[in-house]
């Protein structure tokens, strides 16, 4: 018996009052699944009012400062170190270098002299507080380098003032 020609199959039409959808053959690849569906409702407009937009973006701007302060408050408050009773008091600290530090630390009755750079902390010097010299106790500070340029500004100023 000799093989039966398959009948064409017919497409399904469309239900009534439809119409079908004609893209082009790249809209289909763009969109997901769930845009192409003609589900028959209205589309509502994305935004009637411009300022409504503008309204909801800053208040989600708002929402995100909020939190970014909470969360600055609560790092301060919680990780804030230990103050009042503790055992170690920074004396003093110099420059040596352009990224070394001699630092000069209180630990009850012991002074401390510590070399500090950015790979590590050695002890240069322990000494009992009645060894600290009392020069250098006594010493004030080196005044600092802005004060000493404000008092040669103004003496030149004068002095020019002075001389015309």
């Amino acid at each position: 018996m000799p093989p039966r020609a398959a009948a064409p199959a017919s497409p399904v039409p469309p239900p009534r009052g439809t119409r079908p959808m004609r893209l082009p053959l790249t809209l289909p690849l763009a969109l997901p699944g769930h845009c192409l569906a003609d589900t028959g409702t209205p589309v509502p407009p994305v935004i009637a009012d411009p300022l409504t937009g503008l309204g909801q973006m800053l208040f989600g701007l708002a929402v995100v400062l909020a939190i970014l302060i909470a969360c600055v408050w609560l790092l301060k408050r919680f990780s804030a170190p230990m103050r009042g009773g503790g055992l170690l008091r920074v004396i003093g600290a110099t420059a040596v270098g352009p990224r070394e530090r001699a630092v000069l630390l209180e630990a009850g009755d012991k002074l401390i002299l510590l070399g500090v750079t950015p790979n590590n902390v050695r002890t240069l010097h322990v000494f009992a507080r009645d060894e600290l010299p009392a020069a250098a106790a006594t010493t004030p500070p080196p005044a600092a380098p802005a004060a000493a340029f404000a008092a040669r500004l103004r003496q030149a100023l004068q002095g020019r003032r002075n001389a015309g």
